[in-house]
């Protein structure tokens, strides 16, 4: 079953995988009408949401677009912030979405934030407590099961979390670009939807896979309990 799982989890996360790096190169190679890079199209959502204390930087690496909430930094990959496709554009307006949230106390935004020290240490917990507790026996078979149902649940609460942050980063950047002219109605736009779209998949496979792995170290415990 635990193979399944691993299994099942990783073809959701591999196909998500997928279809974002194929959608990013497909519209990586069209331009917008505009010309704006993806660094231009931040700034210019940002003014408009008087937002004007957010740094805007370059980063090498493919994807790795971020917004740092702690220094106020807003981080696009190189192709990313000097590239003037529509999905640059569509991945920097994503990342000033969160820059927005945060300006705006976006609740959701603010909760994972505050989850973010917790889920890293949970996530710590289930890489290690099994290897730990296969070497050296010290664990009982419950405190194993209890121990990684709960590390498990953190990271599904936060990846549930995540889900409305990202969405929400994406339906402002949607409407942000048209509403600005920073892209065309039509094929440029339906490329920014294609991009974004396929990115928050990634999301949802992440909460699927934390899910199947919280309900499989969950269920025996439930189970025991009924016995």
């Amino acid at each position: 079953m635990i193979l399944i799982i691993f299994l099942g989890t990783l073809a959701i996360s591999l196909l998500a995988s997928g279809r974002v790096k194929a959608n990013y190169v497909r519209y990586s190679q069209v331009p917008t009408s505009r010309g704006l890079t993806g660094a231009q199209a931040a700034h210019a959502i940002m003014q408009r949401a008087g937002i004007h204390d957010v740094e805007v930087m370059a980063q090498d690496g493919f994807l790795g677009d971020h917004y740092d909430p702690l220094h106020k930094r807003l981080v696009l990959s190189t192709n990313n912030y000097f590239g003037a496709s529509v999905a640059a554009v569509g991945v920097a307006a994503h990342e000033t979405g969160h820059a927005i949230q945060h300006a705006q106390a976006y609740f959701p935004l603010q909760l994972r934030m505050a989850a973010v020290g917790l889920t890293t240490y949970a996530s710590q917990v289930v890489m290690w407590l099994p290897w730990l507790g296969i070497l050296t026996g010290i664990l009982s078979l419950y405190t194993g099961l209890m121990a990684m149902a709960i590390c498990w649940g953190i990271i599904m609460a936060f990846n549930l979390v995540t889900l409305p942050v990202e969405l929400d980063a994406s339906h402002r950047a949607k409407v942000l670009l048209l509403d600005m002219g920073l892209i065309a109605p039509g094929f440029e736009a339906k490329g920014v939807n294609k991009v974004l779209n396929a990115a928050a998949w990634t999301y949802v496979a992440a909460f699927l896979t934390s899910l199947a792995y919280f309900l499989w170290y969950l269920l025996p415990l439930l189970a025991g309990r009924r016995n």
